[in-house]
């Protein structure tokens, strides 16, 4: 099966895929082992994915980015995809910089992007709370006014990046009394931060090389214009604009990793014998392959279409939705067929496809559940 090239792509953005496809050859893929056992990569990773430029390659150049758009992020994505890595939490780090990018003054800027694109800083956000997922509304967290400070207090879980991150998005309820409308989105940048501190690694049924913590936050004081945007009360707003980029990510990520693993599988049933011939001669295995060629190909024209309506700036929310859902829910059953067909070597974790498996899985729960992307949908219709 011959790889498609995007039909968003040109010359321009093949020459990045060769560097990042020679950066995960060379910096990711051989210390996986190592990463998955302790369960966050090595910092300098970061460093040196920042000298590539390649850490925020839809960052303007003038804060140190690649000076590219959402494209030149999809190629990375995708090739992270291709090498079934769910290390690096790039995804993240760019989402934290599309925040700053959009809300953050031009000062902030210049303070904040320049050490995020260098790799100086890696980039989380703290949204989810051990009460409070896909329901906003429901944090807990505070950031009270004293003085020229803001005073934040709370819990947030299953952040990724929190074990290394320079910089914290923390999403607060500055006016508890007002709802979605008293949410905020408040900058902590972590060294020297008295009230700050990570919890334990959490242990996940896969992605286990990406580090996911807990964040407690215990009277934290950050200046008061660390609320992006300027005035209290934008959060809720702020978070609903940026989801369709965050949303289209996800699903880049998830048509790469299906296009991997129809890959791997049909280089698997080609040379795999079964009565007296090749698995891939069976029909069954060949009508079951033909069937996931056929939804990878829908997959891939449905997110390039998605990825360029983004760039235009013509995505709309319940589309980018449909692609969470829709390309998540499929990279899921797709990756689950294709280890059917590797049989008992399906379920050893030395098979990529086994950690595929165990990776999909929260696809469909992260950058909001599945259902809540239907919910959505469902109100535009």
């Amino acid at each position: 099966m011959q790889r498609p090239t995007p039909a968003w792509s040109t010359p321009e953005l093949q020459t990045l895929r060769a560097q990042v496809t020679r950066f995960f050859a060379a910096e990711i893929s051989p210390h996986m082992e190592r990463w998955s056992e302790r369960g966050y990569i090595d910092r300098e990773t970061w460093r040196k994915a920042g000298q590539l430029g390649i850490a925020l390659p839809d960052i303007a150049e003038e804060y140190g980015g690649g000076g590219g758009d959402f494209r030149h992020l999809a190629v990375v994505l995708e090739e992270g995809g291709y090498v079934a890595e769910a290390a690096w939490g790039v995804a993240v780090h760019a989402i934290v910089a599309q925040y700053l990018a959009a809300y953050a003054s031009a000062e902030q800027k210049r303070r904040w992007l320049p050490r995020l694109t260098a790799g100086e800083w890696v980039g989380a956000i703290a949204m989810t709370e051990p009460g409070a997922g896909s329901d906003l509304q429901g944090i807990k967290t505070r950031a009270i006014r004293d003085g020229d400070a803001l005073v934040i207090n709370g819990q947030k879980t299953f952040i990724t990046n929190g074990w290394h991150a320079g910089l914290v998005i923390v999403v607060a309820k500055t006016d508890p009394s007002e709802g979605a409308k008293g949410i905020s989105l408040i900058v902590v940048e972590t060294e020297h931060c008295a009230g700050f501190r990570r919890g334990r690694l959490l242990e996940k049924i896969g992605q286990s090389a990406q580090d996911t913590v807990e964040l407690v936050f215990d009277d934290v004081r950050v200046p008061a214009d660390h609320i992006l945007g300027g005035q209290p009360g934008q959060g809720f707003y702020q978070l609903m604009k940026q989801l369709p980029y965050e949303r289209l990510i996800i699903g880049v990520r998830a048509v790469a990793t299906i296009e991997r693993a129809l890959e791997l599988t049909l280089e698997y049933v080609r040379s795999c014998q079964a009565f007296g011939k090749s698995l891939f001669d069976q029909q069954n295995t060949r009508f079951e392959l033909a069937e996931m060629a056929t939804e990878a190909k829908i997959a891939r024209t449905f997110v390039d279409r998605c990825v360029s309506d983004l760039v235009a700036g013509k995505l709309d929310a319940p589309t980018a939705c449909m692609s969470k859902w829709w390309t998540t829910d499929k990279q899921c059953e797709v990756i689950d067929r294709c280890l059917q067909l590797f049989g008992g070597y399906g379920y050893m974790r030395e098979y990529p496809i086994a950690r595929m498996y165990e990776d999909a899985r929260v696809q469909r729960i992260y950058g909001g559940a599945n259902e809540i992307m239907k919910e959505v949908i469902a109100r535009s219709l």
